[in-house]
């Protein structure tokens, strides 16, 4: 489950290391992928706010698995390095409470990804 899968990504915690360069389309995927996941963990604790979207257990979770894997082959990463970047992404989305103002996007990103 996305959740279960998230929730382990989120209490690992990989060593400091040199800052990874990701390309656009890349960040975009990443940025996405963490959105995807905070709302199907929203959607499956009856959050209100994440139910607006699309039920996102299933295609989410395929998202977020197939775009860690792409991205650990695009920037050379391994699991644990991923597993913070998307940790990172997730917790800055939370910050700056942008998850439900690029949903839209994401959405069709995911359409798009054929997911």
């Amino acid at each position: 489950m996305l959740t279960s899968f998230f929730a382990a990504a989120l209490m690992l915690q990989a060593a400091p290391t040199q800052t990874t360069v990701l390309s656009q389309e890349n960040r975009a995927l990443l940025r996405c992928a963490a959105a995807f996941a905070i709302v199907a963990n929203g959607q499956a604790n009856s959050d209100a706010a994440a139910r607006q979207w699309p039920d996102l257990s299933t295609r989410g979770r395929e998202f977020f698995v197939l775009t860690m894997a792409q991205l650990m082959d695009a920037s050379g990463l391994d699991r644990a390095g991923i597993t913070q970047l998307a940790s990172d992404e997730a917790q800055a989305l939370i910050a700056n409470d942008e998850v439900h103002k690029i949903m839209p996007t994401c959405l069709l990103m995911l359409e798009s990804s054929g997911v």
